[in-house]
């Protein structure tokens, strides 16, 4: 299982309603509607490398 990024819900990557490869990374998602949110700004959405963004929200 993996996490759709848009809405966090878990997805089986056999069954995604859809996929979408960014900076090399693979995302999954529930939905065609959470992709398609993903595809319009997947900066907003993508896992950052060196930490989470909660992490860096406490760096101010």
């Amino acid at each position: 299982m993996t996490t759709d990024p848009v809405c966090g819900m878990q997805v089986d990557p056999r069954t995604a309603a859809g996929k979408s490869v960014y900076k090399g990374q693979t995302y999954y998602f529930c939905s065609l509607s959470c992709k398609k949110t993903f595809d319009k700004d997947p900066e907003k959405y993508a896992i950052k490398s060196g930490g989470s963004a909660s992490e860096h929200e406490h760096h101010h």
